[in-house]
């Protein structure tokens, strides 16, 4: 993926009189104060991504690579990910007793208001994955609020390994429940993985310790989806699905609250 914020870095650069460095970086997000994250969850997320720092001093990245990942929030799922695999190493008993399977789909009947936030990097991912699909009737046939990604006969994913961290997060123990909910109930089995949060908080903070540097936007996946099948071009689509700002603040206040925190 090419660097989307190294020009922002450069003129930052220009402006102070040096480049920016990893140290910069990790200064940066040690001070950084992201809004709606209570502190043990803000902690959290600048260890990860203080880690994360590391590992990419380690290997030599430049900073405008990083930064580039960090803005786009590649650095946001690459980390989900891995708190999810330390996850999976010694399952709760949620992801045991889990109901889910291919074609239920009443999960991806989407009633929240954000359309499912995801990142620039999921963005980009899921248009590439759903654009093949453009013309060809979607889940919206299938239910009015239905995720555009679903083939409607089957309540497939058509873009299921392109598919966002939101969706890699969900699951329930009971599938008539998600059924109910779909509908407008608000029965209890349903929920999302830890690294959810972990990866909002993550995204929120390099946001916040982006600041400015380059801009660090939010999307909708329901927006991005819908506007890839009916034949938009990536710049066309990513515009149209782009959220305000406020967006990924509610979205982590949410999150914390869910989380009980």
């Amino acid at each position: 993926m090419k660097p989307a914020s190294s020009r922002s870095a450069r003129r930052l650069a220009a402006k102070s009189g040096k480049a920016i460095t990893l140290a910069d970086l990790g200064a940066r997000v040690e001070k950084a104060r992201p809004k709606g994250l209570n502190p043990t969850v803000t902690a959290r997320a600048k260890r990860i991504l203080a880690s994360y720092l590391q590992t990419a001093d380690a290997h030599g990245l430049p900073a405008k690579d990083v930064i580039a990942e960090m803005a786009s929030g590649q650095a946001a799922w690459r980390l989900g990910h891995a708190v999810r695999d330390e996850i999976m190493k010694n399952p709760p008993e949620a992801v045991i007793q889990a109901a889910c399977k291919e074609g239920c789909a009443f999960c991806c009947i989407l009633t929240e208001g954000d359309g499912g936030l995801i990142t620039q990097f999921e963005a980009e991912q899921l248009h590439a994955a759903l654009a093949p699909a453009a013309g060809k009737p979607d889940g919206r046939s299938w239910h009015l609020k239905g995720c555009p990604s679903l083939d409607p006969e089957t309540r497939k994913c058509r873009a299921y390994e392109a598919r966002p961290m939101i969706c890699r997060s969900f699951l329930s123990t009971d599938a008539s429940a998600c059924e109910r909910n779909a509908d407008g109930g608000e029965e209890p089995g349903a929920g999302l993985l830890g690294n959810h949060l972990d990866y909002l908080a993550i995204h929120a903070l390099c946001r916040a310790a982006l600041k400015g540097i380059t801009m660090v936007q939010s999307y909708s996946m329901a927006d991005i989806a819908a506007h890839t099948v009916e034949g938009a071009d990536q710049a066309t689509t990513l515009a149209a699905g782009k959220h305000a700002p406020k967006a990924l603040d509610q979205t982590v206040q949410d999150a914390m609250k869910a989380a009980g925190g």
